[in-house]
């Protein structure tokens, strides 16, 4: 037997999950530091500007990147340069449309009283612009399905802040405004990086057109319900916690969010490649392998977080530990890390729900979803919060809101395709056992 060679593994789903698994290891690292040397509260301002950061850019995300890679992947050179111009052209307004907004309420800043929206309204104008050109390099990318460039541009935007984060904390100078800081050269950095190398293809601007400009705005205004979705549940339960309960306790509810990055790693990736999978079978009208892909990819996922569940259930606490420091043990938040990883199993049928929908020219769906969701958690969230007054209030709200958004996808994709939880199970215990074959084969090469 022998080791495997890297060109047993160079293929995109490797290249995808490598690149995440780097990524939020680095983005674990940061966390692990910035919990040591920041204050509880200045800890959940930061997570309250990440969020608003956050919801933004899933708005500017999820409404071009699906798009991106459905109107671009497997196209044609000239069609594929009008949609990029007409991605370009949309990301361009869409960006100085929020900033507009958020504009109108700098201009009264001196009327807000809470210190966490007044550092958003202040940062984020310039940090939002900041992270333009690298956004949309990493759509066409994702289209092109060129993960190893990927990789290349975020170890650049993650590798040179967990530096600058280090830095810092050995000088004794991390502070929320130089955390900020650091955040807005990284973005502009890798931006910049992107730009010299020819990988933004910012020159396809002139080649944009009114038509494709339509076409995707149609697609794009409902697509975005997908990636707000997945970002719905954490943005949604911040500003609760933030204005009801405080900046200290949303730095407790947010350390097992990070923690979940153990099962967000391989889903992201899957996503990533299943979509652009699922765009080029559609493209070339090949529905058999788009069905296919839409219950491999999730049934292979549920199989996979099983022992990943388990052991997270029994080392919660050291988990915490590791991450948080010896001020979050005996804290809520091992016993939520547990619930969100109960939860989890489901994540990967919900997340492709919405990416299939989304392929099959179905984004409305996806929108209404993401009202369904609103819907659940909210009232939950606020009745949890009166009831016990604490932070369980609001983390109880996860699995109504999974279940809703989980059940409204299915059934409405199910009108779509020959489509049932059965099937998944079925396709991911088939392909699971394959993968498992494939690789101890060659392993005993």
């Amino acid at each position: 037997m022998k080791l495997p060679t890297l060109s047993n593994f160079k293929n995109k789903h490797f290249l995808a999950l490598v690149g995440n698994v780097v990524i939020s290891g680095f983005s674990v690292l940061t966390i692990a530091i910035l919990f040591r040397v920041l204050t509880k509260s200045d800890i959940g301002d930061w997570f309250f500007f990440v969020t608003v950061l956050g919801l933004a850019d899933a708005i500017r995300s999820g409404f071009l990147t699906t798009a991106t890679v459905k109107f671009y992947a497997g196209t044609s050179a000239e069609r594929g340069a009008e949609v990029l111009g007409s991605v370009w052209y949309l990301a361009i307004v869409l960006t100085a449309g929020m900033c507009l907004i958020n504009g109108c309420f700098f201009i009264f800043i001196g009327l807000i009283k809470n210190p966490e929206l007044t550092i958003a309204v202040k940062w984020f104008d310039i940090t939002f612009v900041s992270s333009l050109f690298y956004s949309v390099t990493f759509w066409i990318l994702i289209a092109e399905e060129d993960y190893l460039k990927i990789l290349w541009l975020r170890l650049i935007n993650s590798g040179s802040m967990i530096v600058a984060i280090i830095i810092l904390a050995f000088l004794n100078k991390a502070t929320l405004y130089n955390l900020l800081l650091v955040n807005l050269l990284t973005n502009c950095l890798t931006s910049l990086v992107a730009l010299i190398l020819g990988y933004t293809k910012i020159k396809t601007f002139s080649s944009r057109k009114k038509e494709r400009i339509k076409e995707i705005t149609d697609f794009g205004k409902y697509s975005l319900g997908t990636n707000m979705s997945a970002n719905l549940l954490g943005s949604i339960n911040t500003f609760v916690i933030t204005f009801m309960l405080g900046p200290a306790v949303l730095a407790v509810y947010n350390l097992p969010q990070r923690l979940m990055e153990i099962v967000e790693i391989p889903l992201r990736s899957f996503v990533g490649t299943g979509m652009s999978a699922m765009a080029t079978a559609y493209n070339n009208n090949n529905m058999y392998h788009l069905k296919f892909v839409s219950k491999k990819y999730p049934g292979v996922l549920m199989f996979a977080f099983i022992p990943i569940i388990i052991a997270a259930f029994l080392g919660a606490d050291i988990a915490v530990g590791l991450l948080g420091g010896g001020k979050y043990a005996g804290t809520e938040a091992a016993n939520i890390f547990r619930m969100l990883m109960f939860c989890s199993i489901l994540y990967p049928i919900d997340r492709f729900n919405g990416v299939t929908l989304d392929i099959l020219h179905q984004q409305k769906i996806n929108f209404y979803k993401v009202l369904v969701m609103i819907a659940a958690n909210l009232p939950v969230a606020f009745i949890g919060i009166f009831i016990f007054h604490n932070i369980w209030g609001v983390a109880i709200a996860t699995p109504a809101t999974l279940l809703a958004g989980l059940l409204f996808g299915y059934y409405h994709l199910r009108k779509h395709m020959e489509y049932s939880f059965k099937e998944i199970i079925k396709t991911g215990y088939v392909e699971s056992l394959e993968i498992v074959r494939k690789t101890w084969a060659k392993l005993k090469k």
